[in-house]
């Protein structure tokens, strides 16, 4: 049961709200290690793994490391589970084209498909790329791979890991949905930004130095495809930015922050997608509950502000998020305030709710945003 904001880390709103945020995370992991996407919105009651990955970093930036290594211990575990339907996605990528059952972005939290895998878009490589950076970046905190309760590199993670890496390099140049379950006949950038990322990763787990060729064939491929005006757009049919887009910078390492066409990107996101009230949407046309302004995407930006040296633009976003949250401590997906398209908000909470609350994916990019500004942890 949830109980957050029962233990602050130190005075003020935000010291408050990091609390809760480590508090509603612990409590939205499953014994298995799979993290909740949220456990009151019952379209989200499925562990992604991309969600999952971040919820892991966050837990470990604040010296959680036992949960991030129980989620890294689940994922290894659900897709060797899952061999066969992965290794056969493989061999049919490999001839040009999509199993009839891809693996899926998301599983039960006990690390079933879910029943009925086709009433929801679920070809998406992001995640199984984000979960190879996150396994990396959660292994190299450890000493030698060292968690508490026993050290995560073990046989079957890395067993794990190369699966997914051959799933990726197989799947890599096919059109995919993108982070927001969208725009499935498109290649996305901010998924090829992932996939690139985990597949480096792969290279320096597994030692097989050819994955990180083909992560840089693809970091060529987005400056060749992806990139227009010395700015990075959606995906490979567009102009327009989405928020995603910082990905590319963090914590995918695509680009460096300070890189003009990482600023250029930027620029436009802020110009083009921070609401009045100073949140971010995902991008301009957004529908989803009216394309309000997003938790997670707020504390994104607010992040690439605080590592360009803009940290009272990063206080800001930090700022937004506390004003954002509820009464318990808890953060939503996103806030309907000025949204993009009023008719729809009423739309999709006759169909799915309220907007999901509490988000764990929104907590842990608050987790991110706070430690940049201030390292908790090594307190």
């Amino acid at each position: 049961m949830l109980n957050p904001g029962t233990t602050p880390a130190g005075p003020g709103p935000s010291a408050d709200l990091v609390a809760s945020s480590l508090t509603v995370i612990r409590d939205g992991q499953h014994l298995s290690g799979g993290y909740v996407a949220c456990p009151s919105y019952p379209t989200y009651r499925y562990a992604w793994l991309r969600d999952g990955a971040f919820c892991a970093y966050a837990m470990d930036l604040h010296g959680r490391a036992g949960s991030a290594d129980a989620f890294h211990r689940w994922v290894a575990r659900t897709v060797l589970a899952h061999r066969n339907l992965i290794t056969t996605a493989v061999h049919v990528a490999a001839a040009g084209a999509v199993a009839g059952t891809m693996p899926p972005t998301r599983y039960t939290l006990t690390g079933e498909v879910e029943a009925d895998v086709g009433a929801w878009p679920n070809f998406q490589l992001d995640g199984y790329g984000t979960w190879l950076w996150a396994l990396r970046d959660h292994l190299r905190r450890r000493t030698h791979g060292a968690a508490p309760g026993g050290s995560v590199l073990s046989g079957s993670v890395l067993d794990a890991a190369g699966l997914v890496a051959d799933y990726l390099v197989a799947t890599r140049h096919l059109p995919c949905f993108d982070c927001w379950e969208e725009s499935g006949d498109r290649r996305h950038t901010s998924t090829l930004a992932a996939v690139s990322a985990g597949l480096d990763a792969a290279a320096d787990l597994l030692d097989r130095p050819a994955l990180a060729g083909v992560a840089a064939e693809l970091r060529a491929d987005l400056d060749a495809r992806h990139l227009r005006g010395g700015c990075y757009v959606k995906h490979d049919a567009t102009d327009a930015v989405d928020a995603s887009l910082l990905w590319l910078a963090l914590p995918f390492g695509v680009v460096a922050p300070d890189d003009p066409r990482m600023v250029a990107t930027a620029a436009r996101i802020r110009a083009d997608l921070v609401g009045p009230g100073g949140g971010v949407r995902r991008y301009l046309g957004d529908e989803f509950y009216g394309g309000g302004q997003w938790i997670l995407l707020t504390a994104w930006l607010g992040w690439y502000r605080a590592v360009t040296g803009d940290r009272a633009g990063a206080r800001s976003c930090r700022d937004w998020i506390d004003r954002a949250a509820t009464g318990e401590g808890w953060l939503p997906e996103q806030t309907s305030a000025a949204p993009q398209d009023p008719a729809a908000v009423e739309h999709w909470v006759r169909r799915w709710g309220p907007v999901a609350t509490p988000l764990l994916w929104s907590h842990a990019m608050y987790l991110v945003l706070d430690h940049a500004l201030e390292p908790r942890a090594a307190r």
